[in-house]
């Protein structure tokens, strides 16, 4: 399907880019989401129209985003979960989980696409990802999961932990440079800042 954009996409294009994207990335991500309106005689129109006030609201978007850089940067991404003797959590952490965690510890809300996460975390450790609080500003963090704080507070000073005879220590699982990966989303979703949906039929 090809689309204009109404605002910068990381890996896609940037603001009144005209696009070919997958239908079912239109329809469940970009359309729905005010990311893009379908390429029409009228909507290039309508596009023209509203250029100067959504090129506004992205510098506004980039400028919000930018002041909850040091929130993000500072905030203790520290996850309590069940382990097994080898550090194998029971379960794992998401991307949406990491979102939910930046809310309660910063008050920054960031959607589980913004969350730069290449694989769902599945063992106790200390793991460097990134946060796109908008598609110019990437915020790098790092969380810690472990069973207990006390565990928490040795991956912190940057102790080791060992299980049997594996030795848990830092992991980077940042996603890949060409697309960010999530484990809820339907649809891969490259990085975008907040636009108001403008699509006319």
């Amino acid at each position: 399907m090809k689309v204009i954009l109404t605002e910068k996409i990381n890996k896609l294009g940037n603001i009144g880019d005209t696009v070919e994207v997958k239908t079912g990335f239109a329809r469940n991500y970009l359309l729905p989401n005010g990311k893009a309106m379908r390429f029409t005689r009228e909507n290039v129109a309508l596009f023209e129209a509203k250029k100067a006030e959504l090129t506004a609201r992205q510098e506004a978007a980039k400028k919000s985003a930018e002041a909850n850089i040091d929130a993000v940067k500072n905030a203790k991404l520290h996850m309590i979960r069940q382990a097994g003797d080898t550090g194998q959590l029971y379960g794992s952490v998401s991307t949406r989980d990491i979102a939910r965690m930046l809310k309660e510890v910063a008050g920054v809300s960031v959607e589980s696409a913004q969350v730069m996460l290449g694989a769902p975390i599945k063992s106790v450790g200390a793991f460097d990802t990134k946060i796109a609080l908008h598609a110019d500003v990437i915020v790098p963090v790092k969380i810690y999961v472990a069973q207990t704080q006390d565990e928490i507070d040795a991956l912190v000073a940057g102790k080791t932990l060992t299980f049997g005879t594996k030795k848990v220590e830092e992991v980077e699982e940042e996603a890949p440079a060409a697309e960010v990966a999530t484990e809820e989303t339907t649809a891969e979703a490259p990085v975008a800042e907040e636009a108001p949906v403008a699509d006319a039929e």
